[in-house]
Order: structure tokens, then C-alpha cells, then sequence
């Protein structure tokens, strides 16, 4: 049984070409990318241990292995930083067979009142595994009429995989599913996460399966969208980190003028208020 920690090293090893290291090109192998031999040969560490890693049969390297496998694999910041977290999680398993108590779904007063002062503005407050807990009556205008909000209890994640709508509204389905189940690493509790995906993975089938384990850091562009009155909108996002709550307030931004100019149609078509969803 692998970790996240091995899956991600095994992983990272296997999308490394030899040459881009300067390393002899071993011909053809049964599975692409840097041999085990190499990487622990860079990372200083024996073979035996690399692959007791990878395997999931050590689940608690020390601080100086973690820094010399990010850079023996040439990680970037931000994969960096997953390694830790995935470092962080590994060392403590736990079941996916039980349900955890459910992250919290209330969204404090004083956020709720931030929310309102961005009226008219695309704005929501979310958790890691997708839920969308308050919005903004310019957020319900951006996804009217494509399904997202139609849930009692609405889910990015969850309509990203299972609704045919979300492969047309989102421009760039491919990057929005690989931001959505990277982002199941941060949920509110590893416990939470591995019961997410484990109900998840079944309905959604292997394009999520296959995200989830890359752990392929997303570079989080532009969000483009295709609404369904034919209005093509390009938002940036930024996003505040309610860390006490394990929530994010997440606000979108025009990208340029025309998306500007959409939204105030949208938002006239629109009738509403701010939501909260409990």
C-alpha cells in the first residue's frame, strides 16, 4: 500500500527525463522517467530507503531527506511546499472507509458581513473539498443556468466531475479539475479528504483518480468561462485563507474590459441577494 508521500516522489521521478540531468539515456525500461538508482544517488540516500518511501513502508523521513529529494528532483516552490504538507500528512494514516465528522459549513458573521460589502462583486466562501458556503448575488449571476448552485448543498468539486454542463462552462475544463483535486490535499482534515475522495471516485471515474494521485501542482490562470447566454468571461481570483475556519473567501475579478462589461449584464439579468448555505 503507497502513501501520498511515495506517490508524489514516484511520481515527480517518472516525469524527469535522464537527459535533462545529464544523464545516460538507459534505453527502453518498463516505466518512464529518472531510475530509482539516480534519484537516490542525487538525493544522497540508499536505494533500499528510496524505495521503502515510494512504497509506502516509511512514513517518516527526516527533515534533511525531504530537502534533498526536493532537490534531487528539481521541485519548484510550490511543489516544495506540497512536499512538506504531503510529508506532514503521511506520517499519521488514516481510514476511508468511515465517515469524519463533516468540516464546518457555517460561515461566521463577520465574514458573511465582508461578503455583503463586496455586493455587487462575484465573490464565495468555500472549503478545500469544494462546498460553496455563502456567495454573492454577483456569484449566483456569473453561474446561472449551468447547474453549479442547483444542489442543496453545492459542490465545485463534485459538479466539476460528475456534471457534462461543467466541461462546456468551464473554458479550461482540463486545468479547473486539476486545481480541484489538488486541492483535496488541503481539506479541512486529511480525514475529511480521503472520505471525499473515496465517495468521489466512484461516480467520477478515472479523470479524477488519475488527478488526485499526480499531485501536479496547478499554475491557477485566468478562470475562463463560457457562459450559457453566450457571454465569454475571463475572471482572476483572489483568494483570502480564513485559516481559524478552514474556509476560503474567494473573490473574482474581471480580467479585461469586455468580461467587465459582461457581468454588468449578467448582473442586471439577475435578481438576488447574498446566500448563505448551511
Amino acid at each position: 500500500m503507497g502513501s501520498p508521500l511515495g506517490d508524489f516522489v514516484r511520481a515527480r521521478r517518472d516525469s524527469i527525463q535522464p537527459a535533462s540531468l545529464g544523464l545516460p539515456d538507459h534505453g527502453r525500461r518498463r516505466s518512464p522517467g529518472l531510475r530509482r538508482s539516480d534519484l537516490a544517488a542525487r538525493a544522497g540516500i540508499s536505494v533500499e530507503y528510496l524505495t521503502r518511501l515510494e512504497q509506502g513502508r516509511d512514513r517518516n523521513p527526516s527533515i534533511p531527506v525531504v530537502n534533498a529529494l526536493a532537490d534531487a528532483l528539481g521541485l519548484d516552490p510550490p511543489e516544495r511546499e506540497h512536499l512538506r504538507y504531503l510529508t506532514k500528512i503521511t506520517g499519521g494514516a488514516c481510514s476511508a472507509h468511515a465517515r469524519p465528522a463533516p468540516p464546518r459549513r457555517q460561515v461566521r458573521g463577520p465574514v458573511l458581513e465582508t461578503l455583503r460589502l463586496l455586493e455587487p462583486g462575484v465573490a464565495m466562501v468555500t472549503n478545500r473539498l469544494g462546498d460553496v458556503l455563502a456567495h454573492t448575488s454577483g456569484f449566483a449571476a456569473v453561474t446561472s443556468r449551468t447547474g453549479l448552485l442547483d444542489a442543496e448543498a453545492p459542490n465545485v468539486t463534485r459538479y466539476v466531475f460528475t456534471d457534462p454542463r461543467a466541461r462546456t462552462f468551464f473554458a479550461d475544463w482540463e486545468a479547473v479539475a486539476d486545481e480541484q483535486a489538488f486541492d483535496l490535499w488541503l481539506a479541512p482534515s486529511v480525514e475529511n479528504s480521503e472520505w471525499f475522495a473515496a465517495e468521489l471516485a466512484p461516480v467520477a471515474g478515472p479523470d479524477f483518480t488519475r488527478r488526485l494521485h499526480r499531485h501536479l501542482v496547478p499554475p491557477r490562470g485566468p478562470l475562463r468561462l463560457a457562459h450559457p447566454s453566450g457571454h465569454e468571461l475571463r475572471l482572476l481570483r483572489e483568494t483570502l485563507e480564513l485559516s481559524s475556519d478552514a474556509q476560503q473567501l474567494v473573490v473574482f475579478l474581471p480580467a479585461d474590459d469586455a468580461t467587465a462589461g459582461a457581468l454588468g449584464e449578467l448582473r442586471r439579468r439577475h435578481h438576488g441577494g447574498l446566500q448563505a448555505i448551511s
